[in-house]
């Protein structure tokens, strides 16, 4: 990932510091890997296509990997721990991520 992707991933002109900008789209891209993994694993269903939760799980370990200080402080830190982008499948999840996924599900049926 270069320069100017990171600016056209990060939607610069929503946040007025950089490091702001890294770490909520930190934070969005691991709420979106956990989600999508729960209802991919648990629920056996899915929302997103396996493309699309890939291309969110590269940009997670790079992001990751560029902007380790910033990753820490982001949520969900310990279960990305190690995360390398191939599979969801070792998850844990909180009430939040299995509720925000029965919305998504119940919103798909709609």
């Amino acid at each position: 990932m270069t320069k100017l992707d990171l600016d056209k991933l990060l939607d610069n002109d929503i946040y007025e510091d950089r490091d702001e900008a890294i770490l909520a789209k930190i934070s969005q891209r691991r709420r979106q890997i956990l989600v999508h993994s729960y209802i991919y694993y648990e629920m056996d269903d899915s929302v997103v296509s396996d493309a699309q939760w890939s291309q969110w799980a590269k940009e997670l370990v790079w992001l990751s990997q560029e902007f380790p200080d910033i990753s820490k402080k982001a949520p969900y830190y310990k279960e990305f721990d190690g995360f390398d982008g191939s599979t969801g499948f070792d998850f844990k999840y909180d009430e939040k991520i299995k509720n925000r996924a029965a919305q998504l599900i119940a919103h798909k049926g709609a």
